[in-house]
């Protein structure tokens, strides 16, 4: 995979070149129009020049010596080859006629007419080359002077200028290439002290990040990956919990087992043999609630924001209380208790849940209710709605719990008593109200058991 830095390098090279050679043609198309405009302009000036030397008011004696010295210069080679002219000086033709005969031209100018055009600027082809004609006619008089340059060598020299205008252009681009990727590897240096700081952080080091200064965009980064450092945190120390909690609630039940398996190993009568297997179903049973209830407390470990894990799927209240009423008969049936569900049919009972939160949060309740109850007892549920809250009570004929004791018997692990369960089913109901914003409520019941309050906020 390549790096940012290449990445951002070859981006960087592509749209920069791209954008140079657009405007690098650009600059190419305008610098030969300048240039072919500047020649033509010396054109122009050339034809001015001879006009003045052969119009000059000379005596005919003196114009007839000038003009034979100008055909002899032309014709002629420099004086002086000691001094050659500038590369980019133009090679001028001319050509004077009077009517149809040639009076004067220069040595590079053809014998037979350069144009035939009117006064004024023209390309025509003699003499097997393109030129570009300057045609002026020379006032007073039947003569027409043609002033004129060869079209390779006048293309020539513009495209020679024209691309030495784009040199400084090729010539910097390396030299860009090269700045381009110190600054592009100086920028992403802080990035790689990041990347190196985490390739040799600890495995098992879960400690913030901290390295300074880094720009904005990367702290951004370093903040998220930090959070993600201490939920990492906060999950491993849930898990450590979740096993020291586990292993320290089985350890008992698991050796009650044992000591009924081996009660039951050892009994001959089939009667102690199947009373010590009885309590070894029941320590079976016991043991399985409590791995359920150990699992559902863990699912429902508080995260930063409790509220925000309600999915929002609207369930009815009163259908969640009937199924998970229905599901805990057998336990009531079995010791001859009596469950009672008192609620208004009309009422509306929808609210927004976790799917399952409300069946966990009744067998509960009521798991406890039963269990604290005496047989032939009576636990009734009684459902109420107002403005904002519904309300589900649940009324057992059990001891009850101490005032002193209701504000503790929440917590993890805490019993009421040498009879009570693991001390997990109120914490997990108090867990999923604050997951849905409601809250518990523990009162005495009228009967003298416990009354237990669940309320849960109503959807607007």
């Amino acid at each position: 995979m390549n790096s940012i830095r290449r990445r951002t390098m070859g981006l960087t090279l592509l749209v920069f070149g791209i954008s140079m050679l657009i405007i690098g043609l650009a600059s190419y198309r305008y610098a030969t129009h300048e240039i072919e405009g500047l020649y033509d302009a010396n054109l122009a000036q050339n034809a001015r020049l001879l006009e003045s030397l052969i119009q000059a008011p000379l005596p005919d004696d003196q114009r007839q010596a000038l003009l034979s010295s100008l055909e002899k210069l032309l014709a002629g080679a420099p004086s002086d080859k000691g001094l050659a002219g500038h590369r980019y000086a133009s090679k001028l033709a001319f050509q004077l006629w009077e009517r149809e005969r040639l009076v004067l031209r220069s040595a590079s100018a053809p014998s037979e007419p350069l144009t035939d055009a009117p006064p004024g600027y023209a390309n025509s082809h003699v003499s097997g080359h393109d030129w570009r004609v300057y045609v002026l006619d020379l006032p007073g008089s039947s003569r027409q002077l043609m002033v004129a340059e060869r079209g390779d060598m006048r293309g020539e020299l513009t495209r020679t200028v024209a691309l030495r205008t784009l040199l400084p252009d090729v010539i910097g681009l390396p030299l860009l290439a090269l700045l381009l990727w110190w600054a592009i590897g100086w920028g992403l240096r802080p990035l790689s002290r990041l990347a190196e700081a985490i390739r040799q952080r600890d495995p098992h080091n879960l400690q913030p990040l901290v390295i300074h200064p880094l720009p904005r965009e990367l702290d951004t980064i370093l903040g998220a990956l930090n959070r993600l450092l201490e939920r990492l945190s906060r999950l491993r120390v849930r898990e450590k919990r979740f096993i020291a909690d586990a292993a320290h609630e089985l350890r008992t039940p698991l050796a009650v087992l044992d000591l009924h398996a081996q009660n039951a190993l050892a009994a001959e009568a089939p009667a102690d043999r199947h009373e010590s297997l009885q309590e070894l179903r029941g320590g079976v049973a016991r043991a399985t609630r409590l791995v359920s209830q150990l699992l559902t407390l863990a699912r429902l470990e508080p995260e930063e924001e409790p509220q925000a894990r309600a999915s929002g799927v609207m369930g009815d209240l009163l259908v969640e209380v009937r199924e998970s009423l229905a599901e805990l008969s057998p336990l009531a049936i079995e010791r001859r208790q009596t469950l009672d569900l008192i609620a208004d049919e009309a009422e509306d009972w929808r609210l927004a849940v976790e799917p399952g939160a409300m069946g966990i949060l009744v067998q509960n309740l009521v798991g406890n209710a039963l269990r604290y109850s005496p047989d032939a007892g009576r636990v009734t549920v009684t459902l109420a709605a107002d403005v904002n809250r519904l309300h589900l009570c649940v009324d057992d004929q059990g001891p009850g719990i101490p005032e002193a004791e209701r504000n503790r018997v929440t917590e993890r692990f805490h019993r009421a008593g040498p009879g009570a369960g693991a001390g997990l089913g109120l914490s997990i109901v108090e867990r999923l109200l604050a997951r849905h914003g409601g809250t518990l409520e523990l009162q005495q019941a009228p009967g003298g058991g416990l009354r237990a309050v669940a309320v849960l906020p109503r959807p607007a």
